[in-house]
C-alpha cells in the first residue's frame, strides 16, 4: 500500500467538484463576486467549505468562531450547519471584505446567528477569555475557559503559534480547531523559504505536532488542513 496521496489533475479535480459539491445559490453567487478581486485566493475552495460543514454537523458544534472571515463564504458554511440556537463569531480586520459577507449572510438568511468583531482577533479571543459576561458586541454566545465548541484559524500566518495557545484555553475539551493553510503550498517543507508566513505556519504546526493536550490529523485538502482536537 502507497503512503502516498492521490496526485490531484484538473481532470479529477472537477470530477471531485462535480460529484462532491452541493452549494446553495447564494454560496455560488459569493464565490463569483469575490472572484472578481485581486485578493480572490484567500478564499476557501467550495469542496473546503463542504468539508467544514460536515465537520460542523458531525461535531454538534453550536459555538464558533472564525479567524479570518474575508468575503464570508466559509462563514456561510458554519452558520448554515449550526442549530438553531447555535452562533458564529467572526474576526476579522477589513471593514471593506466583511460587506460583502453581510450582504450574503442577510440573503442566506443567517444573520441572526453571526456576530462580526472587526480589529485585532488576538485582542478578540483574550477578551473572550477573560470575560466573566458576554462582550456587548456578542451577546448571548459565550464567555470565559472552555466556551467553544470549534475554532477555524485562517487569519494571518505569522501569527498562528500566538493564537495557538487562546484558542486552546477557548476550547471546550472534545472541541475541534481546524487550521487552514498548514501545508503553504508546500513552502513548509522546503527550507529555502523563510518567509514570516512561512516559519508561522511551521512553528505552529510544530507547536500541535509536539502537544500532548491535543489530538491531530493533518490532511492534504485544499493547501492543507489540519483538526485538532482538545482531549
Amino acid at each position: 500500500m502507497s503512503r502516498k496521496n492521490i496526485q490531484l489533475t484538473e481532470k479529477l479535480e472537477e470530477y471531485i467538484f462535480q460529484f462532491s459539491v452541493n452549494e446553495p445559490s447564494s454560496f455560488q453567487k459569493l464565490r463569483e463576486e469575490t472572484a472578481k478581486l485581486a485578493q480572490a485566493n484567500m478564499q476557501i475552495s467550495p469542496e473546503e467549505g463542504q468539508f467544514l460543514n460536515i465537520l460542523t454537523k458531525i461535531s454538534g458544534a453550536k459555538r464558533i468562531i472564525e479567524i479570518g472571515t474575508f468575503t464570508g463564504y466559509s462563514s456561510l458554511c458554519f452558520a448554515s450547519a449550526l442549530p438553531e440556537d447555535g452562533k458564529l463569531l467572526c474576526c476579522d480586520i477589513s471593514e471593506e471584505w466583511t460587506k460583502i459577507a453581510k450582504r450574503y449572510w442577510k440573503e442566506s438568511g443567517l444573520e441572526k446567528q453571526i456576530h462580526l468583531k472587526i480589529g485585532s482577533a488576538l485582542e478578540t479571543l483574550q477578551v473572550i477569555s477573560d470575560s466573566k459576561t458576554s462582550p456587548s458586541w456578542a451577546p448571548n454566545f459565550g464567555y470565559g475557559p472552555s466556551s467553544v465548541d470549534l475554532v477555524f484559524l485562517d487569519a494571518d500566518k505569522e501569527n498562528y503559534p500566538n493564537y495557538y495557545p487562546l484558542i486552546l484555553k477557548l476550547l471546550k475539551p472534545g472541541g475541534l480547531l481546524i487550521a487552514d493553510n498548514v501545508l503553504w503550498d508546500g513552502s513548509v517543507a522546503d527550507d529555502s523559504h523563510q518567509e514570516p508566513s512561512t516559519i508561522g505556519i511551521r512553528k505552529f504546526n510544530e507547536l500541535v505536532h509536539k502537544d500532548p493536550n491535543v489530538d491531530i490529523s493533518m490532511i492534504p485538502i485544499a493547501d492543507g488542513v489540519s483538526l485538532v482536537r482538545k482531549k
